[in-house]
């Protein structure tokens, strides 16, 4: 897609932003999967249950501006995804393998919410205030999870890594 007009631009930022969902969406699972705490195997089993409905909510934007859903790869999730698997692959320990988790989550949920700010924005200078509605609820389940993240690393999970 050639980026030509101002609307083009805000259509290639949800492009990107369903590329990063579906990316984050398969590396929140894995990333459960390893997860020994209890809690933030839940809270990364649901953080990619919201995933997937903020994806159909960008697919359904997309469509209803005559876009195609998957033009573009977000290559900064992809980024990210990697430097979290390189991670995971050096740490040793579940209590400590739990506290790198919760820092990379937290790197990915960061993107996220710069991404759906930066679309929200865009879409309120287009006067798409439906758009921008949908997208601020995204952003806020974002910041949502963010903080979520944070009390249960400062609650139970750093100390225990601090512990072990």
């Amino acid at each position: 897609m050639q980026i030509t007009t101002f609307k083009d631009m805000y259509l290639a930022e949800l492009q990107e932003l369903v590329s990063a969902e579906g990316q984050l969406g398969e590396s929140l699972l894995q990333m459960a999967e390893v997860a020994s705490h209890p809690a933030l195997k839940d809270a990364l089993l649901h953080h990619r249950e919201q995933t997937e409905v903020q994806k159909e909510r960008l697919v359904s934007l997309l469509q209803k501006h005559g876009a195609e859903p998957r033009a573009h790869t977000d290559q900064a999730m992809q980024a990210l995804i990697h430097e979290t698997e390189k991670m995971l692959g050096m740490l040793k320990g579940n209590d400590l393998r739990d506290a790198g988790l919760i820092a990379s989550a937290q790197r990915l949920e960061h993107y996220e919410i710069a991404a759906y700010g930066t679309a929200a924005a865009l879409a309120g200078q287009l006067d798409l205030r439906d758009d921008q509605r949908i997208l601020h609820r995204s952003l806020e389940e974002e910041k949502q999870t963010d903080i979520l993240l944070t009390q249960l690393a400062k609650s139970e999970v750093n100390p225990d890594a601090v512990a072990a």
